[in-house]
């Protein structure tokens, strides 16, 4: 077997990815987008029909210009998602606008919004996620949000004090960052060479993996970001991985033994993480700079692709309406 197909042995393999040929090809279990991959995909002409069909429905809407390419964004989303369904057997996470990062109740509701859109293309709520922001508002709208049956993906998720306040919030699922974690420290360390084993991002998500199997939590692990393919096989036995379409392809063509890293059964970390509530949480947060940055950086970047996915959905709009 490849190293792709050893993987799937021991871990969900989850693509990272709202280009439909590239999920058919490596035949994941879930897949996750966000508002870069959705923005990628818009340019693709695969999906100019699906754009069309999203600026017709979104035309047929009651609401002012503003809303109204919010509200296509979300539609385009969700109809990526849709597609996304039909090929896998799982689940597809859908991200909240990260605008709302800050805003709890704005989160909620946007996120029931993005339901209502899959629940009237005929999905049901088991086979969707919803990606917030792993900030104290979108895990405290998670909470809110899995009290309601609906289960949640918290991502951007770069330090322990964020994923234990994601699983006590109940969550479906966190993402931890690995690639991010490793970009800042090498920033900080330019003349470092890091290797897989201590590759700072590798050792974050092993660490919460670990406190998560000693101490019961349910919520579901998941890798994310990776730059090579060595971090992806330094976690494998995690409990999911999203991968790139092009880390999938490196890892579907690599020959060789991928051994296990990761075990139920692991010896739990030396120091486990405790907070007592915000105050504790937004101090911990402080205190990490990597984490503190990386959160920021990456809402920022989110904000910035979901703003120009906006963009060339409303030059569409307005192109769909004068025709």
């Amino acid at each position: 077997m490849n190293k792709l197909e050893q993987l799937k042995k021991m871990t969900d393999v989850v693509a990272d990815s709202g280009d439909i040929d590239s999920i058919v090809a490596y035949q994941p279990l879930d897949a996750t987008t966000n508002p870069s991959l959705l923005l990628k995909a818009a340019h693709l002409a695969r999906y100019d029909a699906l754009i069309d069909d999203v600026c017709d429905w979104t035309l047929g809407q009651s609401t002012d210009r503003a809303s109204r390419t919010a509200l296509a964004a979300d539609r385009f989303a969700v109809a990526v998602g849709n597609e996304i369904l039909d090929i896998i057997p799982g689940r597809i996470s859908t991200e909240v606008d990260a605008r709302l990062s800050f805003d709890t109740g704005a989160s909620i509701e946007r996120a029931r919004r993005l339901v209502t859109f899959y629940e009237e293309f005929g999905r049901g709520r088991e086979r969707l996620l919803i990606k917030l922001a792993s900030t104290w508002e979108g895990i405290e709208a998670a909470r809110v949000l899995e009290a309601d049956g609906i289960q949640c993906n918290l991502t951007l998720l770069f330090s322990d004090v964020q994923a234990v306040a994601a699983a006590e919030a109940g969550a479906f699922l966190i993402s931890p960052f690995v690639g991010r974690i490793l970009d800042w420290y090498r920033g900080k360390e330019p003349d470092r060479q890091f290797t897989a084993e201590d590759d700072p991002g590798v050792v974050s998500v092993r660490t919460i993996y670990r406190l998560f199997k000693n101490r019961g939590y349910p919520t579901v692990v998941m890798g994310a970001s990776f730059r090579n393919a060595g971090e992806i096989e330094a976690l494998a036995g995690c409990d999911r991985l999203t991968i790139s379409p092009a880390l999938l392809d490196e890892l579907a063509n690599s020959g060789g033994e991928l051994p296990r890293q990761l075990s139920p059964d692991d010896a739990p970390p030396a120091d486990p993480c405790r907070f007592t509530g915000e105050a504790d949480f937004r101090l911990q947060m402080n205190a990490n700079a990597m984490a503190t940055e990386k959160l920021a950086e990456g809402i920022r970047g989110f904000v910035a692709d979901q703003v120009r996915l906006e963009a060339l959905l409303d030059a569409r709009l307005e192109a769909r309406q004068a025709a």
